[in-house]
């Protein structure tokens, strides 16, 4: 009932009154870029600049700091002024394309393939807007089939619902706050994520040793086949009849994600795997909860008492590549057993291995934890924008 009366469902106490209605031709003026090639791209360039791509695959809303600099004049080049709004004239997809950013900052250069649009409104509230509430209605509008193509003869005719000057920033400020949230987990994560690989690296290469309680030295590492350290089963292939997208156990397969669902298991939790066979073939992971140990997937059991499992996850991890180096056939690869089997792991002593797979395990549960906190974060962004436009 509030939408069809141009009021949002979700709003800030202090406004009221219904969204005015009309066209965004009517409130913008629209122009183009100028061309600016890939080759025309330095990494010490003098001047900031956009390239249509980047609005689909590294900005969102607001574009405050750009990834690209040019050396090209700047008198032969189109230049943003604070709130304007850009999308793409042509991408790939219908989607892709229906994609709108707020440039932030005068003087950046805007190349060929963007539209830009100038108009009276707050320029992060116009982004936020056509991004959510019009992106399909763009999506439609754009033509082509290989390549997608977007004229502002047709973005002039979208309909937009607009508030008062003020809400508008207030909408803006407080999408912008979330997203700076958002963008600070991702900052966090992929830090910790880099401190784990490098400390990964130091760790496996023996750079850096841990000591026990009395501070002298472990042993040094040894060398084992991994089939002297476990024992490798290959599991059982389920036809897709006997999977379903949702059920208690997943089952794991070839790929990275789940192949489907089983209401049964043949794999306790706590299990390390290889895929076996696909385009992942070779990829590791560590299944915490009971599932179904598909035809394309190694599962490692009974792990020898001398080896501490998390240590020999995060090993064989570390050695992801080696393993992928494995591969034979071209149409679709898969991994031997006999390979995997005499794949080299070197060991340290058990003590030292428990230290390592506790201090690895300590960063994947804060990355995890991050990781949750992002998901929590865009879900909780997702339900405010379905529910604050019209």
């Amino acid at each position: 009932m509030t939408k069809e009366k141009n009021i949002p469902e979700l709003r800030f106490p202090e406004f009221e009154g219904e969204w005015k209605n009309g066209r965004l031709g009517e409130i913008a003026t629209f122009s183009r870029g100028k061309s600016i090639s890939k080759s025309d791209i330095v990494e010490n360039g003098t001047l900031d600049c956009i390239r249509y791509g980047e609005l689909y695959t590294v900005y969102s809303e607001i574009i405050d700091e750009t990834v690209s600099k040019t050396n090209i004049d700047p008198k032969e080049l189109v230049l943003s002024e604070e709130n304007d709004v850009i999308i793409p004239a042509s991408g790939e997809t219908q989607i892709d394309i229906a994609t709108a950013s707020c440039v932030l900052r005068d003087g950046i250069a805007l190349s060929g393939d963007l539209n830009i649009i100038r108009s009276s409104l707050n320029g992060i509230f116009l982004s936020y807007y056509l991004n959510n509430a019009r992106k399909l209605e763009i999506a439609r509008l754009s033509q082509g089939i290989s390549v997608v193509h977007l004229y502002s003869s047709q973005l002039k005719t979208l309909k937009i619902n607009q508030p008062e000057p003020q809400e508008q920033q207030k909408i803006a400020s407080f999408l912008t706050a979330v997203d700076q949230r958002i963008q600070l987990l991702q900052k966090k994560k992929g830090a910790l994520e880099e401190y784990k690989k490098g400390v990964m690296q130091k760790i496996f290469s023996r750079e850096i040793r841990f000591k026990p309680e009395n501070g002298n030295d472990f042993p040094d590492w040894e060398e084992k086949r991994l089939g002297e350290v476990c024992n490798i089963s290959k599991g059982q292939q389920l036809n897709k009849t006997e999977l379903t997208e949702s059920g208690k156990y997943p089952c794991q397969n070839g790929g990275i994600e789940p192949s489907g669902f089983t209401n049964n298991f043949n794999t306790i939790e706590n299990t390390i795997t290889i895929s076996e066979g696909g385009n992942s073939c070779g990829y590791v992971n560590f299944l915490k909860s009971k599932f179904w140990c598909g035809g394309h997937c190694y599962a490692l059991l009974e792990i020898k008492a001398f080896t501490e499992k998390k240590f020999l996850f995060h090993f064989l991890k570390f050695n992801q590549n080696e393993l992928m180096r494995l591969r034979v056939g071209s149409g679709l690869p898969n991994i031997q057993k006999r390979d995997i089997l005499n794949l080299i792991v070197s060991l340290p002593s058990f003590v030292e291995q428990q230290k390592i797979g506790s201090f690895l395990s300590a960063i994947e549960k804060a990355i995890e934890s991050l990781e949750t906190e992002l998901d929590i974060s865009k879900e909780f962004k997702k339900g405010l924008l379905q529910k604050m436009f019209v």
